[in-house]
């Protein structure tokens, strides 16, 4: 396309040149020769016609050339756009499945987990959080900690001290005999967005099983200690009695006048004290042997019969009055079914309490002729049974009420409200702790001093 216009060019200066263009084309007279302009015309026209479809021709091949370029190029593309697209829709399956996957271990944790933001809004909130609290995650999303969950034991301030610090706080909240629970706080830190995980843990069948085992060790030692404590009086006890008994045979076959009286009666005294100690060593046997790992049925008013024999044979004071001098009054219901339980310690029980009645008794004053009395009532109430010991002895102070099932180390404050020997934390922890029961005592004036003991059916 240059070279024609370069000739076009080219005719145009020489047109400038010469006078007269068509010179070459006149004949020597001077008549123009049209024929050959016209022939001359059609031979340039097809020459610059032949140069345009060469250099069309030539921009055909490479207008061809590059739309194939573009075509592989533009499939190049496509491919690698598609394998893009199927790499990001794996990728995007693959998160899809971590996701739910994260979500169902989160959700399958047995342990409570809760997510909260740096404004202590609730972010996280899985299935155990659900059914712990009744509130699904859609209700508390966004909520505040305390207005999503009002009963749970953290403070703002030991949520804070953890974003602030970062480290982690582990904390536990129990109720004895109820419940315990491990809690967890941590940090998490991604970019500019903080917050908190917190974990709560139901760990009560594992502190449970702990307390079970350290139970069974105390009372194995226990045992093994009243086993050698009961041996190692019983035979200065056994002496005591056979010396007893000799002497009793040689004041019969002496005579002493007067004075034989007052000593066989001292020697009978000696007697019954003997014989009482060595049924308190015998009911130390029992209880070293009693404890079993699996629980028995038995009947709760046998139990309590065997405990009123047992406590006639111990409770002899030398005093003036005996255990067997106490009124029983008995008021057991006829439909009380057999308990699933530990009959030794439920024995044990219920001899503490009957020896704490009896010297409530031997304190107060009676008028002539009146026999003390304890009333026994056993009945059955929806799904527990309950038995009733009542006295009109010596109230117990109010500090006394407080502190009487307590370990005597554990409340220094009442130690003269309540002495050691009279104190029930043994057969408290056997009702509490072995039978899952309750037991309480109330103590009035006008009323009397009542124990109530409450063991679950179920």
């Amino acid at each position: 396309m240059k070279r024609v216009l370069g000739l076009f060019a080219l005719l145009s200066v020489s047109v400038s040149a010469y006078a007269d263009i068509f010179a070459v084309f006149r004949y020597e007279d001077g008549r123009t020769n049209w024929q050959y302009i016209a022939n001359t015309s059609a031979s340039l026209l097809i020459i610059i016609l032949l140069i345009v479809m060469g250099f069309l021709i030539r921009a055909h091949l490479r207008a061809r050339r590059s739309n194939r370029a573009l075509t592989e190029i533009k499939a190049t593309l496509e491919e690698r756009v598609a394998q893009r697209t199927q790499v990001l829709q794996e990728t995007a399956e693959q998160l899809r499945k971590r996701e739910a996957y994260i979500a169902s271990i989160v959700n399958s944790m047995p342990v409570m987990l809760v997510g909260i933001n740096d404004k202590l809004k609730v972010t996280q909130w899985n299935k155990t959080a659900e059914e712990f609290t009744g509130r699904p995650y859609a209700d508390v999303v966004g909520e505040n900690l305390w207005q999503a969950y009002p009963g749970i034991t953290l403070t703002e301030e030991q949520v804070n001290d953890v974003l602030e610090r970062g480290e982690t706080l582990q904390l536990k909240h129990s109720q004895r005999g109820q419940y315990t629970y491990d809690i967890t706080l941590y940090r998490l830190k991604h970019n500019d967005e903080t917050g908190i995980v917190i974990l709560i843990s139901d760990v009560t069948k594992q502190v449970n099983a702990e307390n079970k085992v350290a139970e069974r060790d105390k009372l194995s030692a226990l045992g093994e200690l009243a086993s050698a404590m009961a041996y190692d009086i019983s035979r200065p006890i056994d002496a005591i009695l056979q010396r007893v008994d000799r002497s009793r045979e040689r004041l019969d076959s002496s005579d002493l006048g007067d004075v034989k009286t007052f000593l066989l009666r001292e020697v009978d005294v000696v007697g019954q004290s003997a014989r009482q100690a060595n049924t308190i060593v015998q009911n130390l046997l029992d209880l070293s042997r009693g404890h079993r790992d699996v629980k028995q049925t038995a009947a709760i008013p046998d139990i309590v019969e065997r405990s009123i024999e047992l406590a006639s044979k111990l409770l002899v004071d030398v005093d003036g009055l005996d255990f067997t001098d106490v009124d029983i009054r008995r008021d057991y219901g006829s439909d009380i079914p057999e308990l699933a339980c530990y009959p030794n310690e439920l024995q044990q029980v219920f001899l503490r309490v009957l020896r704490s009645a009896f010297y409530a008794l031997k304190t107060d004053s009676l008028a002539e002729g009146q026999r003390p009395q304890i009333k026994i009532g056993i009945g059955k109430f929806f799904d527990s049974i309950w038995i009733k010991i009542e006295h009109k002895g010596q109230v117990l102070s109010e500090q006394a009420q407080v502190c009487i099932f307590e370990p005597f180390f554990a409340s220094a404050d009442g130690a003269e409200a309540c002495p050691v020997e009279q104190r029930l934390s043994y057969p408290y922890f056997i009702v509490t702790e072995h039978h899952r029961g309750h037991m309480s005592v109330t103590s009035d004036e006008s009323l009397g001093t009542t124990f109530n003991i409450q063991l679950s059916l179920v």
